[in-house]
């Protein structure tokens, strides 16, 4: 990603956080940005797909942390990251019907983030399913990072002594 790109991803980032998903504005995604909006929309078309190409960054850099670290200091990286990150955060508060739309993903979709979460946490699809579904409670109620962790690393211990394939 080029570094214009990239600027106005962080800037949509931003907006997002302080506005939300709906009240946010190309507009206001440029200003975040330090960019005019002409430069926005020379990236992108839509709104929907400036939030697309943030949803995608963020991916990239959850996953790209978590491969980094052994199974249970992942977990707990991503549950903090997840659990403090201020879109989710600003979702959860103002639009929670966006936030469930976001995590309703279809099985083609859910297929292939499961299948990232197994790579990074180097475990099997069992194992990844019952990580992402643990990660999305924490999506949703993020509780203390210090039950997190202790949770992170319970399910790491269950994920390491379930042979794979079951």
């Amino acid at each position: 990603m080029n570094r214009t790109r990239r600027g106005l991803v962080e800037g949509a980032a931003r907006a997002f956080a302080e506005h939300g998903v709906r009240r946010s504005t190309m507009q206001s995604i440029a200003a975040a940005a330090g960019v005019a909006k002409a430069t926005l929309y020379n990236h992108f078309r839509t709104k929907d797909e400036v939030a697309r190409a943030l949803l995608a960054v963020e991916l990239d850099r959850l996953t790209g942390l978590a491969g980094a670290q052994p199974p249970g200091e992942a977990l707990a990286v991503l549950s903090d990251e997840l659990g403090a990150h201020p879109v989710l955060r600003r979702l959860a508060e103002a639009e929670p019907e966006v936030l469930a739309d976001l995590l309703s993903v279809d099985a083609d979709h859910w297929t292939l983030l499961r299948d990232r979460l197994a790579a990074a946490l180097r475990t099997d699809a069992d194992g990844a399913e019952l990580a992402a579904r643990w990660l999305l409670g924490v999506v949703l109620r993020p509780g203390r990072s210090l039950d997190r962790h202790r949770q992170a690393a319970r399910l790491a211990a269950v994920l390491g002594a379930v042979p794979a394939g079951g």
